[in-house]
């Protein structure tokens, strides 16, 4: 290797770009990681899980040798209204879906079996601009000296400043960036497992509807760990700003619910966390390609925010940008001719056809918010004490007066816009 001189240059490791500089070094190609933090995984944080089959596909032994908390054997649904619950559980034997990890142990683990690989990491290293010459990226400008490569692939995150230098990104807005907001709190392995119904291996993933989010395009999340649980929620920028309330407040909000609360009772907070993620369409992705360079990631707005997912989506992207530039380093070129490669194979990967899928979802969502977080919590909660309570009021009394109930709240005419949105979709496909 040249001084200063590489073939590929990966900005950011976290599961975006330590899959693309690992997918580059197991294929003999000379490539450099690049990590502003003092360890791979300070400034990584997520809900959160990771998914089997593309950590599989990068990491084929990772279920004996990776720092995993628990493998995923619940999927909940907690609907609130503002003083019941209504709570929905899917469970399943099936091991190979998704698994509980520390994205600090985890993130460091993953650039150890990339130096294993070959991946030269080089970590507290800012980048502070990309060199470009004749509208080519040729190498980039750190705090400390520059650097060159054949091709550098940007996976630095949401505000990608880097991306926004070439003109790949434009500025966000508000209603495009999601704000997470999480609290992990520590309990006792034993109390833990038995408020979650869990084993010492398994644990669970859930969503939140309603309460503290009510009315807002806010999703609640809640993850269980060895000895520790995650919960927290999304917000869309431009809610929160709508709202009135800090992020602190509404998680203090969504924790105190009487349908929440019970699960974290008497635990100890060990962490708080914020972090900002895209929630951009299919129609508002940036360009992903450019002569000398290729966006993966976050830095691309590959998330999709209707299903949770995040990190499987970097990680195919990080391998499919990886996969481009061998191409490219085998041709000896590097123009964007070449680089559209990364866009055809996004476009047969299940990221681009998940979002195309749910291009305008969101905002149908957004148009019938109150529906969703608010009216059918409380209407689902309301069916359900109609069904359990023994008052001594006639049962033909109930279903009359929970029709007139849901005539007067509008929920059949709410409904519609979202079941032909479905159906055309289902149409579409």
């Amino acid at each position: 290797m040249e001084k200063n001189k590489t073939q590929v240059i990966v900005i950011g490791a976290g599961p975006a770009g330590v899959c693309a500089a690992i997918t580059l070094a197991r294929a003999d190609k000379e490539v450099i990681l690049i990590e502003r933090g003092d360890l791979a995984g300070d400034k990584n944080i997520f809900g959160g899980a990771i998914y089997y089959n593309q950590t599989k596909d990068i990491f084929p032994d990772f279920e004996s040798n990776a720092p995993i908390e628990r493998v995923i054997t619940q999927q909940r649904i907690f609907m609130l209204s503002d003083n019941e619950t209504m709570q929905f559980s899917y469970n399943y034997n099936d091991l190979n879906r998704a698994y509980t990890v520390n994205r600090s142990k985890w993130d460091r683990w993953c650039v150890e079996e990339a130096k294993k690989a070959g991946v030269y990491f080089a970590p507290k290293t800012l980048v502070k601009e990309l060199i470009v010459k004749e509208n080519k990226v040729i190498g980039i400008k750190t705090d400390k000296e520059e650097y060159y490569a054949d091709i550098t692939i940007i996976a630095d995150g949401v505000n990608s400043l880097l991306a926004k230098q070439i003109g790949l990104r434009k500025d966000l807005k508000d209603s495009d960036v999601t704000l997470n907001v999480k609290e992990m709190i520590k309990l006792p392995v034993q109390t833990l497992q038995d408020r979650f119904n869990t084993d010492d291996t398994t644990g669970i993933a859930a969503k939140i509807l309603g309460g503290a989010l009510k009315d807002m395009f806010a999703l609640g999340f809640m993850y269980t760990y060895k000895d520790t649980v995650s919960i927290g929620f999304g917000v869309s920028l431009d809610e929160l700003k709508n709202s009135g309330l800090t992020p602190y407040e509404l998680l203090d909000k969504l924790k105190q619910h009487q349908g929440i609360a019970p699960f974290i009772k008497g635990g100890e907070t060990v962490e708080y966390s914020a972090h900002m993620i895209p929630e951009g369409t299919y129609s508002s992705l940036p360009e992903v390609y450019s002569d000398g360079v290729l966006l993966a990631g976050d830095a691309a707005m590959f998330v999709n925010n209707i299903h949770m997912e995040g990190t499987n989506l970097a990680m195919l992207s990080g391998k499919l940008a990886a996969e481009t530039a061998i191409e490219a380093i085998n041709k000896n070129d590097f123009s964007s001719k070449t680089l559209k490669l990364y866009f055809d194979k996004l476009k047969k990967s299940i990221i681009f056809k998940d979002l195309k899928t749910h291009n305008n979802t969101i905002k149908v969502i957004k148009r019938n918010i109150k529906t969703l977080t608010s009216l059918y919590p409380k209407l689902a909660c309301s069916f359900f004490n109609l069904l359990t309570n023994a008052d001594g009021v006639p049962k033909s009394d109930k279903y009359r007066d929970f029709a007139v109930q849901i005539i007067k709240s509008g929920a059949i005419f709410s409904t519609i816009p979202l079941i032909f949105f479905a159906i055309g979709k289902c149409i579409k496909k």
